[in-house]
């Protein structure tokens, strides 16, 4: 390891280290995992102490971050359920199936008037990039007992799988532009291999890997430690694959996550306990570090180096991504539901940009992208700015709208906001990961 190499190493490990001595007392504070890491990336990219820049250590930096995003995709897909999305399951249903496209088309056309020097296909990207949303940058508003389970349920599942739903909408627009590597295969060649192959791969590796686990766990075959490797090497199996038939490894990892905890819910013995032992704890944990470790990187190479080039356009952009873009759709997607606008207005505003968005950020220098400077800096600023107000508005709007709610069930014991989806459901569906 290059001298240079070895201090960045150092600062990162001394970071971990000095926020997880403490994690304890921040949790109970508005200052969140992401705030810390992003923050003190900053102090050590380029405009800080300049020991990561994106210039010398960009191999390492892509690899953790696509590592991290392709283990939450498949922890986050393991946690699908097809009840999640039936009766009680209406919220999230109505903010993939209509929000999340609706805020691509508004981030697209947003960006129309703000940046002319780009492409239309560039708008495309910036807007499907900043589509996905991120419950732990905000985890009280999707974790705080305040909050009723059918709204705390519907932010989880909304969260898990958008960042899923959104990759082909983000490989094909990538494919349009011109001069980038994957505008070479063009989009019939993207569409058959980061979709139809890369599917085809997840649900096949990752349904032989769940099926093979369910086959030693009731044989008693694997210990409980090596249970919790499997699930890590089928998650890196279905990425890799991928990626050497040149599809897309997220999209596998996203299926092959599906595909495993159907295998391994299938398994499961009549009347046993789910909790009892969970093998995709090790995974949860790992793509938890990951995910923060991104959050260094980010600071450090995207946002510290953006927040010298601000100008209006950007602020604006980012400023309205984090609302109009979303409450909008969120509004519109809940219409003819009986939300009440208090519930509209906190599922609006809880739509924190995260790790997914960092990702495909990165992925858009990988990829030559002609407009990627501006790009990466409006995607850099916006994401930055939601760190900061989302993770510090969290705690007060989750306990402002918990008493709304208790006001309002009171005064009318059957509000829409209380029926639905149960206590243990919501349970289920959060992992370690969310509750940084």
């Amino acid at each position: 390891m290059s001298g240079g190499g070895a201090w960045t190493g150092a600062a990162v490990a001394a970071v971990t280290v000095g926020y997880a001595l403490f994690s304890r007392r921040l949790a109970s504070t508005p200052v969140s995992a992401p705030m810390v890491f992003t923050g003190f990336g900053v102090l050590i990219g380029p405009v800080g102490m300049d020991v990561l820049d994106l210039g010398h250590d960009a191999g390492p930096v892509l690899t953790l971050t696509e590592a991290a995003l392709a283990l939450v995709l498949f922890t986050d897909a393991m946690t699908v359920r097809r009840r999640h999305l039936r009766s009680e399951g209406f919220l999230p249903l109505r903010l993939l199936a209509i929000g999340l496209p609706l805020s691509i088309a508004a981030g697209w056309l947003l960006a129309w008037p703000l940046f002319p020097g780009l492409t239309v296909w560039e708008f495309a990207l910036l807007g499907a990039i900043l589509a996905p949303t991120d419950a732990a940058l905000g985890k009280a508003a999707a974790s705080s007992p305040r909050v009723p389970p059918l709204v705390r349920h519907g932010l989880n599942v909304e969260s898990g799988l958008n960042d899923g739903l959104v990759l082909p909408f983000f490989l094909l627009f990538l494919a349009a532009v011109p001069g980038t590597v994957a505008s070479e295969e063009g989009a019939a060649g993207v569409f058959w291999r980061a979709l139809v192959v890369s599917t085809l791969v997840g649900l096949a590796l990752g349904g032989l890997g769940g099926r093979q686990l369910t086959h030693a766990r009731a044989r008693g075959w694997a210990t409980g430690e090596w249970q919790q490797v499997v699930v890590l090497a089928v998650a890196f199996c279905a990425y890799s694959v991928a990626t050497a038939l040149d599809g897309s490894g997220f999209i596998a990892t996203w299926t092959g996550g599906f595909a495993f905890g159907v295998a391994l819910r299938r398994g499961e013995p009549a009347g046993g306990d789910p909790a009892k032992e969970r093998p995709a704890d090790l995974t949860e944990y790992v793509s938890g570090l990951l995910g923060n470790l991104s959050f260094l990187v980010f600071g450090a190479v995207l946002l510290g180096p953006a927040l010298e080039h601000l100008n209006w356009q950007i602020i604006t952009y980012a400023v309205l991504s984090l609302t109009v873009v979303r409450m909008v759709p969120v509004a519109l997607a809940l219409a003819g539901t009986g939300m009440r606008l208090p519930t509209v207005g906190y599922i609006g505003w809880f739509g924190p940009r995260g790790l997914a968005s960092v990702v495909f950020g990165l992925l858009l220098v990988e990829d030559h992208v002609p407009g990627v400077e501006l790009l990466g800096r409006v995607v850099a600023v916006t994401i930055g700015l939601s760190v900061l107000l989302h993770g510090m508005s969290a705690p007060y709007f989750a306990d402002r709208y918990g008493n709304w709610y208790d006001a309002a069930r009171t005064a009318s014991p059957d509000v829409r906001e209380a029926q639905g989806a149960a206590e243990s459901m919501v349970k289920q569906h959060i992992d370690p990961r969310r509750l940084r």
